[in-house]
């Protein structure tokens, strides 16, 4: 009888630990804790690293000008097999003017990928690099040793043929920015990364216009993909031909 008993006081507790229910749902809770935790992780991520490119670039430019006030003259882009050395050694008329590489190799900067070309904060595959656009304005004047001192700095400075940036590609042109808002008409130097898509390649139409190979360039704040001409992502600097030509005439290489 007492054994009875206990067997059915035994069977009367109730079960201990979690039921798959339970278990479920706790995991599930646990996924969605984690979530709300790495995705500000990734957004500080990617934003150290838009800082990263962004200091790359602006040394990028320093070194410009102090190579301007070196030489008397802007570095040629370095082409896709000179592996970070401006092409043609030497300056004069650049083989890629509008969509050649950041000569890292010849002006002697990081950070480089093995093959000696400067790369953005991604990383350190191919579509990483840092591209690099300059003027053809007045016979190649920028890049050929004393051509900014021979041709002069007023008609430098009025070149109809500098480069463009404009605030979309929509109605720009082969050569101007149409009608779209200019940002800049006469740039000598463009330097710029392609961003964080640059891997998977961005298809959006403001990006694209970066990478046709004639002098007119597109710049705007980052934008995702359900905008007006798709995502854009490019980060992107520029030189106005007043910087090169105060730091050459503290140089004395100009006037």
């Amino acid at each position: 009888m007492a054994v009875s008993r206990a067997i059915a006081l035994y069977r009367r507790q109730p079960a201990l630990g979690f039921t798959l229910i339970e278990m479920a749902v706790a995991l599930v809770v646990i996924a969605l804790l984690l979530a709300s935790l790495l995705m500000p992780l990734q957004t500080q991520v990617e934003q150290r690293k838009i800082t990263e490119t962004q200091k790359i670039l602006d040394q990028a430019m320093d070194a410009l000008t102090g190579f301007a006030m070196a030489n008397g003259r802007l570095p040629c882009p370095a082409s896709s097999t000179s592996n970070g050395v401006e092409s043609p050694p030497g300056g004069g008329n650049c083989t890629n003017p509008y969509n050649g590489f950041f000569p890292a190799a010849t002006l002697g900067i990081a950070p480089i990928d093995a093959q000696g070309y400067l790369v953005d904060g991604w990383g350190l595959s191919p579509q990483n690099r840092v591209r690099y656009a300059v003027s053809t304005a007045s016979g190649n004047a920028f890049t050929t040793s004393s051509g900014m001192k021979t041709t002069g700095m007023s008609t430098l400075s009025g070149a109809t043929t500098n480069l463009y940036i404009c605030s979309s590609a929509t109605v720009i042109t082969a050569t101007t920015c149409g009608s779209a808002t200019p940002l800049s008409t006469g740039a000598v130097a463009v330097v710029y990364s392609l961003g964080a898509d640059a891997a998977t390649g961005g298809t959006g139409l403001d990006e694209a216009a970066n990478l046709d190979g004639d002098p007119v360039f597109v710049w705007h704040t980052q934008t995702g993909s359900d905008a007006l001409n798709g995502e854009f992502d490019h980060i992107m600097v520029w030189m106005s031909p007043n910087v090169p030509f105060s730091k050459m005439i503290s140089a004395g290489q100009l006037p």
